[in-house]
């Protein structure tokens, strides 16, 4: 990679991209290339190990034991963490989110430690499996509408005293705590159970990533007239009737 390239690093395709979230690498990327940016992407199979050097790291969702293997991995390559502790930006989605936490439930039924880079824990829920499209309000200190996307999971997230709610949700079940929040933050790391991609159906996420990779304030404007034709459109479906 040059030293001059914004740098984006898919992490684990071969293990976390069941559910089309390598669309988020995509939007990060392109959304950097229109602003003229100089962008290097790795995408890092789970055999490789991860580099450190990286400004934004993603990581999408997968299946149980697909998700148990990248977390295995991931702890003893100890990359990511090195990266956090470098300054970089980690976005997470669904499987991805769950590993960035203490721990979860692996496949086995297990508790799976995690990387603690967000205070979460993840366990299993007893209920119904969240299926559908999710509408809610991002945390105000972002500055972000609102927000759209898609969950597909049987997990619950409970919140630690450091992570802030990502979102609130008006429709749908978030982190499945029955407290309407939806993800979870700190500075750095972003946690998220939204699929659509997520970053296609909310394009200022994307950009707000790149702020904080570029420590920047404001980034020129781009051409948003198909983001927002599709976010408009999932918008108005996840509000129908069921």
């Amino acid at each position: 990679m040059s030293d001059n390239s914004l740098r984006i690093v898919w992490i684990y395709p071969d293990l976390l991209s069941t559910y089309g979230d390598q669309g988020n690498a995509l939007v990060v990327e392109r959304r950097a290339r229109q602003r003229g940016l100089d962008v290097a992407r790795l995408d890092v199979r789970s055999d490789q190990p991860i580099p450190t050097s990286g400004d934004i790291y993603l990581i999408g969702g997968g299946e149980d034991r697909p998700q148990r293997l990248a977390a295995e991995r991931l702890r003893r390559d100890g990359g990511l963490y090195r990266a956090v502790e470098n300054g970089a930006i980690v976005f997470s989605v669904c499987a991805g989110y769950q590993i960035l936490g203490h721990e979860f439930i692996n496949d086995l039924g297990q508790r799976e430690p995690g990387l603690g880079l967000l205070d979460v824990v993840s366990v299993r829920g007893e209920g119904e499996r969240c299926v559908g499209d999710v509408l809610g309000d991002i945390d105000p200190r972002l500055g972000l509408p609102p927000l759209t996307g898609f969950e597909n999971h049987q997990g619950v997230t409970h919140l630690g005293p450091t992570a802030r709610p990502l979102a609130q949700v008006r429709l749908g079940k978030g982190n499945g705590t029955g407290d309407g929040t939806e993800g979870a933050y700190n500075d750095t790391v972003f946690g998220t159970y939204m699929h659509g991609p997520v970053l296609a159906r909310n394009p200022l996420i994307a950009d707000h990533l790149l702020k904080l990779a570029l420590d920047v304030n404001a980034l020129p404007p781009v051409d948003d007239r198909w983001y927002e034709a599709l976010r408009n459109e999932r918008i108005a479906a996840a509000q129908q009737p069921a």
